[in-house]
């Protein structure tokens, strides 16, 4: 990486090349999917753009066969709508016959942040509050703490002894390769993050059978870490892992959207008012300096964060955004008028929700 650029498991700096990044990682663009996956506009719209063994997992749902998606969220930093995109993947699973498997990541998040166990179990439960609020199945999922795998002593036994079962087929020229310079604690960390995508195939949950991964390309390291051990290991055995990458959904500013920076994001709990101030001042325009100049020349849809966020989660309507992307680049609307199209958009979708987070907070209860 350029000296002005950091791109591991836990920091971001600078610009996000994909396609590098796809070379880079070996993985393969996603393309040739069934029709079911035309529902869901992340996949309609290549938001969710490269996979690796994802055949194994269509194959699975085409025979109606048991499977597993295996997520993970880190309890550092506000909720926010970027992190949505991944629950919506988990919903759209469980309707296709997934069970859901999510770890909160607080021991990763003692190692790598220095975040005390107690403030990740607040953060977490304001995640599974919008978790729930999209719709997520309770009953179609577990949901469980790394510090904490289970009150059954057989699972967390398991689970905990698969951590250090696979510590024995991983190297430390093989972690310093993966992730550049690294601590003890971030090398626990990454075996444990294994432990979590792989345990789902141990007999004391699902049985061996195929797990789905969805996650950031900045991931890709855990998951590639995992999936190399996973196949030296013979007792147990596991089928090996399959994934899909994301588009980051962009910051208000650009780059990477930060949960630690309250101004380069929208919260699922923002107020109405909130959400104009923070489009209307940080959002990142593509339009042009002047209205005369703009009517012109026309606007930058492909650069304007506005646009990028109705693409990516609030605009459902396909031709409808395609009529706003030609006449923002035509010129014909403009910049002012995207803002409170996406604003409006935004506030719409959030004043459900919001009721929603309310009345999930008995669901939560019984998980925390």
């Amino acid at each position: 990486m350029e000296k002005d650029k950091t791109f591991n498991p836990w920091e971001i700096k600078g610009d996000i090349d994909y396609n590098k990044l796809v070379k880079e990682f070996g993985i393969s663009p996603l393309k040739d999917l069934p029709e079911i996956f035309n529902k869901e506009i992340c996949y309609r719209r290549k938001i969710i753009f490269a996979h690796r063994d994802i055949q194994r997992i269509l194959e699975t749902i085409k025979n109606k066969k048991k499977f597993v998606m295996m997520t993970g969220l880190m309890p550092t930093g506000k909720c926010h709508i970027g992190h949505l995109m991944i629950v919506k993947q988990m919903v759209f699973f469980q309707k296709l016959g997934a069970k859901v498997y999510i770890a909160i990541a607080d021991i990763e998040a003692y190692n790598a942040r220095q975040q005390s166990l107690e403030d990740s179990k607040k953060i977490a439960e304001d995640y599974l509050l919008n978790y729930f609020a999209l719709g997520l199945d309770p009953n179609k999922c577990e949901i469980y703490f790394q510090s904490d795998r289970s009150k059954d002593a057989k699972k967390s036994n398991a689970y905990y002894r698969l951590q250090n079962l696979l510590a024995r087929h991983a190297t430390f020229n093989e972690f310093k390769a993966v992730y550049g310079e690294i601590t003890p604690g971030k090398m626990l960390s990454s075996l444990l993050q294994a432990s979590d995508m792989l345990h789902p195939q141990l007999k004391e949950f699902e049985s061996n059978c195929p797990v789905i991964v969805p996650v950031g390309i900045d991931q890709d390291p855990h998951l590639r870490l995992a999936r190399d051990i996973s196949q030296r290991i013979k007792n147990p055995s596991f089928t090996q892992l399959s994934s899909v990458y994301t588009l980051f959904m962009p910051g208000l500013g650009g780059g990477k959207m930060s949960a630690s920076d309250p101004n380069s994001y929208i919260a699922p709990t923002d107020t109405p008012e909130e959400v104009k101030r923070k489009i209307n001042k940080y959002a990142f325009s593509g339009g042009q300096p002047t209205i005369e100049e703009h009517k012109k020349l026309g606007g930058n849809p492909d650069i304007d964060i506005s646009f990028q966020y109705l693409k990516m989660m609030f605009e459902e309507d396909d031709k409808k955004l395609e009529q706003i992307y030609k006449d923002y680049k035509s010129g014909k609307m403009l910049t002012g008028e995207l803002k409170q199209y996406t604003i409006n958009k935004i506030n719409e979708f959030l004043k459900p929700h919001q009721k929603k987070r309310e009345e999930a907070k008995k669901l939560v209860e019984k998980f925390i």
